[in-house]
């Protein structure tokens, strides 16, 4: 006789629970939601935004092309205004100190020494171009990502305005 002979018969595979069942499924679904998960967040990588001050532009060494947001306080002294509707002015956070170039309206609200931000590109050597300008909309608001950064660098100043309200 072989040893395949003498050898036993496999059992019937078993058939699994009910509880196993729905283990399985509930794994299945969840595999699921993570690919749908991860495929939205790469389908947006092109539009998210990201939030720095002047400083942690120069700290972070960011490279020349890239979209952001820079917030911080308009200096004084620095609003220049061009032919048409082009003006550049210095956003800083105490610290560091960024040129910014804009063409277009600027809100109504916008003054020297008043908190920004800006959206646009980076185009390096301390420059910024814009294409939208947002200004505080009354003495008490101060935009909480510009208050965070004032803070980081120990520029705030306590109880004149309040971050985010």
């Amino acid at each position: 006789m072989t040893a395949a002979s003498t050898s036993r018969p496999l059992p019937p595979p078993r058939r699994m629970s009910r509880k196993q069942r729905r283990l399985m499924l509930i794994a299945a679904a969840g595999a699921v939601l993570c690919v749908a998960a991860g495929l939205v967040l790469f389908a947006m990588r092109d539009t998210i935004v990201f939030f720095y001050g002047p400083t942690e532009i120069t700290e972070k060494g960011l490279q020349p092309g890239t979209r952001m947001r820079l917030g911080g306080l308009v200096e004084n002294g620095s609003v220049e205004r061009g032919p048409g509707q082009r003006v550049s002015f210095a956003v800083t956070d105490g610290k560091t100190t960024v040129r910014v170039a804009y063409e277009g309206l600027l809100p109504d609200l916008f003054r020297e020494g008043q908190g920004v931000v800006t959206e646009g590109v980076l185009e390096g050597a301390g420059r910024f171009k814009a294409d939208s300008v947002l200004a505080k909309h009354d003495e008490t608001y101060m935009p909480r990502e510009v208050a965070d950064a004032l803070k980081k660098q120990g520029h705030w100043q306590p109880g004149a305005q309040k971050p985010g309200q």
